[in-house]
């Protein structure tokens, strides 16, 4: 297989990566075969995959959107993934032109396109860090160059803590990251789930359990499990819902059945 000029060396691009498998979902262009497979393999289970993934997008638009009318200027979006169109800063930058957005993610092809598309933007950066590392990401130069923690954040953890097991602790990683963050600040989650999918849950395992093969385990969490993500936060209306019910913009009703898979929500420190 050919290395794409993009694709930087360190990476082994016979192996699938979650990340390039949602661009390849978007419809992006910084895929390989063996994640185009990988991610068609899963879409047998279940065709809606795409849906689940554009209403995820426009779910976080909405949502930095509604964080900078509440005044927050500053975004922390962890496990940003391969920048595709419709990105926070795009958004931010758009309701507020001195916004400043930091992304992480810990996927090479992920930092290095970030880096790609970024450059020129000084209000916007990419840090490779892990969310099970939190203080290490509170800490670093690139983050404190570009985020002041002593005024409020929006922390974004969009489609990403379903890849944290439960053995990594994934509620003390967001737990140190609201301590880390000043009051006022924000989170943004949206996370998978069994709920809202329109199949029977077993056949809905077969998507899983492709994760599960490519070493990418995909933690699929009740309602109430997400809900705990939150501890700390007051839920902003209209509390935890699935994605196209969160302030939308035109009806839900006109949505398409897969949109509705999983939970979407925002809460506020006081």
């Amino acid at each position: 297989m050919e290395r794409p000029a993009w694709a930087p060396r360190s990476i082994d691009i016979t192996v699938p990566s979650v990340s390039r498998m949602y661009d390849f979902y978007l419809g992006g262009s910084h895929n390989f075969e063996v994640d185009r497979q990988a991610a068609r393999r899963a879409m047998e289970f279940m065709p809606g995959l795409p849906k689940i993934m554009q209403a995820n997008r426009a779910f976080m638009r909405r949502a930095v959107r509604f964080a900078v009318a509440e005044g927050i200027t500053q975004f922390l979006d962890i496990g940003s993934g391969i920048p595709t169109f419709g990105n926070v800063h795009e958004a931010a930058q758009a309701a507020d032109p001195d916004a400043r957005v930091m992304y992480v993610d810990h996927d090479p092809v992920a930092v290095a396109h970030s880096q790609a598309v970024l450059q020129g933007n000084d209000r916007a950066g990419i840090l490779a860090a892990d969310l099970r590392k939190p203080r290490e990401i509170l800490t670093s130069p690139e983050v404190l160059r570009l985020i002041d923690l002593n005024r409020p954040v929006a922390l974004l953890l969009v489609a990403i803590l379903h890849f944290v097991e439960d053995a990594d602790d994934p509620y003390a990683a967001v737990t140190e990251l609201r301590e880390g963050l000043a009051p006022g600040s924000m989170l943004i989650l949206t996370h998978a789930s069994y709920n809202g999918i329109p199949l029977p849950p077993e056949r809905a395992e077969g998507a899983v359990d492709v994760y599960q093969s490519i070493r990418n385990p995909l933690i699929m969490r009740t309602r109430e499990e997400i809900a705990r993500f939150f501890e700390g936060y007051d839920m902003v209306e209209p509390g935890l819902v699935p994605m196209p019910q969160w302030r939308p913009d035109t009806a839900p009703e006109d949505e398409d059945p897969y949109a509705f898979s999983g939970f979407a929500g925002v809460g506020r420190t006081a």
